[in-house]
């Protein structure tokens, strides 16, 4: 990661705390005029439209005013990181234990020492995310039998996750 980002990071993470939210992710992509810096926040009961639109027009003005930003214009997108969430970092599988998620590798599951039969030539898997431990991540493997099948996968071969949003079976009147 490029040090001018990791100073943006730093003041996205100092705007959403002094806004009441934590930063979740922050992300830069683009060329040209294409480019965008997005940022993802969270709190606890969840963020509005106006935390994020707290939250975008102060990190705005710190930006422009110190001129973090390399390269000429980009855009800024505020959001909450919504209930597909994306996984990255360590924390965030942390707090997604037990939610379902979808998790892709680069490389079959066998060569992760993964032995169920069934999940060996596998590079992707959506599973109830048990625990994160050891820098793995175990998902609870339903085709396997015991707990010895469920799937331990290093965290540093995860190459995509994201929590599956799965609709409540009975929606609260």
């Amino acid at each position: 990661m490029s040090e001018w980002f990791t100073k943006v990071e730093s003041v996205c993470q100092e705007v959403a705390q002094r806004e009441g939210c934590f930063l979740y992710d922050a992300d830069f992509r683009g060329t040209g005029g294409n480019r965008t810096l997005r940022v993802f926040i969270d709190k606890e009961g969840g963020v509005g439209l106006e935390d994020c639109a707290q939250v975008s027009h102060s990190l705005n003005e710190i930006l422009d005013q110190e001129d973090l930003i390399p390269g000429g214009p980009y855009h800024l997108e505020v959001s909450t990181p919504g209930v597909d969430r994306v996984l990255r970092k360590p924390w965030h599988f942390e707090k997604a234990v037990g939610q379902k998620i979808w998790v892709k590798t680069g490389i079959a599951f066998e060569e992760l020492g993964v032995q169920e039969p069934t999940l060996k030539k596998a590079k992707q898997m959506e599973a109830v995310l048990k625990e994160v431990k050891d820098d793995q991540v175990v998902l609870e493997n339903k085709k396997g039998k015991g707990p010895s099948s469920d799937v331990s996968l290093p965290l540093n071969q995860i190459e995509k996750a994201h929590v599956v949003f799965e609709m409540p079976k009975k929606l609260k009147p």
